[in-house]
């Protein structure tokens, strides 16, 4: 009897990879991915050069870096989300989290090539991160945010933010800024609001020790036309009106036909477009208006009447700025120069333009809603303070976690340690499969202070063996991780290195969620590129099993082998290297 044909599905050129190999190989890319960032993690960590073609990004900021590299491999991709969504969440804990999910992985993968079926691997992986997240919220130390402890604490958790950054040589001069604007928000309710009312501007030149923190809105100062260096440029207690409104006079151009008879109709509807503009300033004037900001252009015209009256205004203001005007002084934004009055006017204890390096920058201080700050950056390059704003805003996102949870934990790999402990203990209490998965879980979670000692130089093996005996001995070696300074071992609480509980536990859920939707995948479909006649073949390049040995080189280049290949190396001095899409 003749075979049955095959039933042909999909169409020519797609590639399919299913069962055993194709897992590995789905490990194997995500190993190689969470290799390239393990080297910025902690405070001794390196950076990375990224080179698109069209701009150099200097980082160490995983998300950063993940957003970056444009990673092709469709299950490696899953890294890069769980990288955005840390960073969202949590803002720091980016290159923890990617690390921890390549190293769950890594210690499952021996039970996928000896069979194991992958949902025995994910029901056990799940079991342990829950209890792994549990012990984390048993572990962490609830404070008083009001009191001056607590307030030390916040100082103490942005400085251990900032320590793995390029700004870690200047905790005390960001901390405290980052504090104090967050608290702001934190005793009015606002901390969901963070990202709208906390501004971060960036300066080029000067040094970084110059940077400043406002208390209130400060942007750089707008396009001017003509008459605006008779302007004042500073009030005390100013009346401020924010409009939608432009304040220009334009000749109507389009989709208008006007029919005359006579040079004086001519004339009325000419006079008739300027006593339209003019009634607009008068009624700026009339409300009592000292300042007037719109988010649409003030003209020249405009500019001169109010300059002649004393009055400061900024047209085509930035819409994000606008808003923090209004919830800083608490005018409204008003879309007609119509009706205006006294009670839609903000207020402010001080208005003043002021020169910070080569750029002017209009500064509202003493806000009686002072709930928006603004913290401007300076430094040499570019480069430098983009890295600070990642940095920055990393900080402030961890002291948003800290003033939510109320809540903190050791860092420098206590947390992971004291957990990994827990969860070889508890594997010993069952049986089966089970006992197995759960003590890989736990051996996976050593990675992170084992990275730390690898960025700074020091003998893993070593430390690693000391910090398991101090918490295996009794419950005060807890808190016990590592001494980046010395190269030892330390109690990390008691010198400082403290981290919000909830970053901890988004990590450690986010790692083993991954390293689960890995598993549960049973088949990769790659469909052909439409108008690329190579894709099918760089797909097959990309889907191939074999194993990935060199980090920088052979791996990235599978794993990105489908857009078209990505460049690596090494540029000396510890910074590598990576050359993106151009």
């Amino acid at each position: 009897m003749a075979g049955r044909p095959g039933i042909i599905i999909l169409r020519e050129g797609t590639d399919t990879s299913q069962g055993k190999p194709q897992l590995i190989s789905n490990i194997n890319a995500c190993q190689a991915v969470a290799d390239v960032v393990k080297t910025t993690l902690g405070p001794r960590g390196m950076d990375k050069l990224i080179f698109d073609g069209r701009k150099v990004t200097i980082s160490n900021d995983g998300a950063t870096i993940m957003r970056l590299l444009d990673i092709a491999h469709p299950a490696a991709k899953t890294l890069v989300d769980i990288s955005m969504s840390q960073d969202a969440e949590v803002g720091d804990g980016t290159t923890s989290v990617v690390l921890l999910a390549g190293s769950m992985l890594k210690a499952i993968k021996p039970f996928v090539e000896e069979g194991v079926h992958p949902q025995i691997i994910i029901r056990n992986v799940r079991a342990a991160a829950k209890l792994a997240v549990e012990k984390v919220k048993e572990l962490s130390i609830p404070y008083d945010m009001n009191t001056e402890q607590g307030y030390e604490m916040l100082i103490k958790c942005a400085s251990t933010s900032l320590n793995s950054k390029l700004i870690s040589g200047h905790q005390d001069l960001f901390s405290p800024m980052i504090v104090e604007a967050v608290k702001a928000l934190d005793d009015a309710g606002a901390l969901d609001e963070i990202k709208t009312l906390v501004a971060i501007k960036r300066i080029p030149g000067g040094d970084v020790r110059s940077s400043f923190l406002v208390k209130g809105v400060a942007f750089k100062k707008t396009f001017s036309y003509a008459g605006f260096e008779q302007m004042k440029k500073k009030f005390e207690n100013p009346k401020i009106l924010l409009l939608n409104v432009e304040l220009e006079l334009k000749s109507e151009k389009e989709n208008a036909e006007v029919r005359i008879e006579s040079p004086e109709e001519y004339q009325s509807i000419v006079d008739a477009e300027w006593q339209v503009i003019y009634d607009k300033l008068d009624a700026c004037v009339k409300c009592g208006a000292n300042i007037v900001l719109s988010k649409l252009p003030i003209g020249d015209l405009a500019t001169q009447y109010f300059a002649d009256r004393g009055l400061f205004c900024a047209g085509r203001v930035e819409d994000g700025d606008l808003k923090r005007v209004s919830k800083a002084t608490g005018g409204t934004v008003q879309t007609s120069t119509n009706g205006l009055y006294d009670g839609i006017l903000g207020t402010c204890g001080k208005f003043e333009e002021k020169r910070v390096g080569d750029e002017r920058f209009n500064v509202f201080e003493d806000c009686p809603q002072s709930l928006t700050s603004t913290m401007v950056l300076r430094g040499g390059s570019e480069q430098f303070i983009a890295e600070s704003e990642r940095s920055v805003h990393d900080a402030l996102m961890v002291v948003k976690r800290c003033l939510k949870s109320k809540a903190v934990v050791a860092g420098g790999g206590a947390v992971e340690m004291e957990v990994s402990k827990y969860l070889r203990d508890y594997a010993l209490t069952i049986e089966g499969k089970g006992q197995l998965i759960i003590s890989a879980f736990a051996k996976s979670l050593e990675v992170v202070p084992q990275q730390l000692c690898d960025n700074a130089g020091f003998d893993a093996t070593d430390i690693l063996s000391a910090l398991r005996r101090k918490h295996a001995q009794d419950d005060d070696g807890k808190w016990y991780g590592v001494d980046i300074a010395e190269g030892d071992i330390c109690d990390t609480f008691e010198s400082g290195v403290w981290e919000p509980s909830d970053n901890k536990c988004n990590s450690l859920a986010a790692a083993a969620e991954a390293a689960c939707v890995i598993l549960s995948i049973d088949e990769t479909v790659v469909n052909p590129r439409s108008q690329d006649p190579g894709g099918a073949a760089a797909q097959q390049q990309m889907m191939q099993q074999k194993p990935m040995s060199n980090m920088m080189g052979n791996a990235m280049d599978a794993v990105n082998a489908q857009k078209g290949g990505s460049r690596s190396g090494n540029l000396g001095n510890g910074v590598s290297y990576m050359r993106g899409r151009g």
